[in-house]
């Protein structure tokens, strides 16, 4: 190889080096299922559970603690670019569509803990996991 060549190479390589350090995230962003959200639901402090549901859905009986932002308001990523980034949150739908969609706004808003539940309120339902009412 000539000097030429290796320089090259290690440019290359220093680039690649310096854009992957630059590219990771500490976001964590995933889907588990009901049984697992509800550990998450327990087990961590500060977590906010939402349900984004319509109110006349959210009124048929929630996730205990669950707060409503509906997905269908024309200002639904507005509400949610409103709360904070850094705490964790569970987000659940009726049956998964909404919130799998919702996941992409929370990725490109900056959120860095949300669990998403596999399957929304009807996988808890079907789990034998307890719903309020209002």
């Amino acid at each position: 190889m000539t000097s030429r060549t290796t320089r090259l190479l290690i440019g290359l390589m220093a680039g690649v080096i310096v854009l992957t350090g630059c590219s990771s995230s500490t976001a964590n962003l995933v889907t588990v299922s009901a049984d697992q959200a509800a550990t998450v639901i327990a087990g961590t402090p500060g977590v906010v559970v939402l349900d984004i549901r319509t109110p006349e859905e959210f009124a048929d009986g929630f996730i205990a603690g669950a707060v409503n932002i509906d997905f269908y308001e024309p200002n639904f990523a507005q509400q949610i670019d409103l709360l904070p980034k850094d705490t964790p949150y569970v987000v659940y739908c009726r049956s998964g569509n909404r919130s799998s969609q919702a996941m992409e706004t929370f990725a490109d808003l900056g959120f860095t803990d949300v669990t998403e539940i596999d399957g929304g309120i009807v996988s808890w339902v079907g789990s034998g996991l307890p719903l309020a009412v209002e």
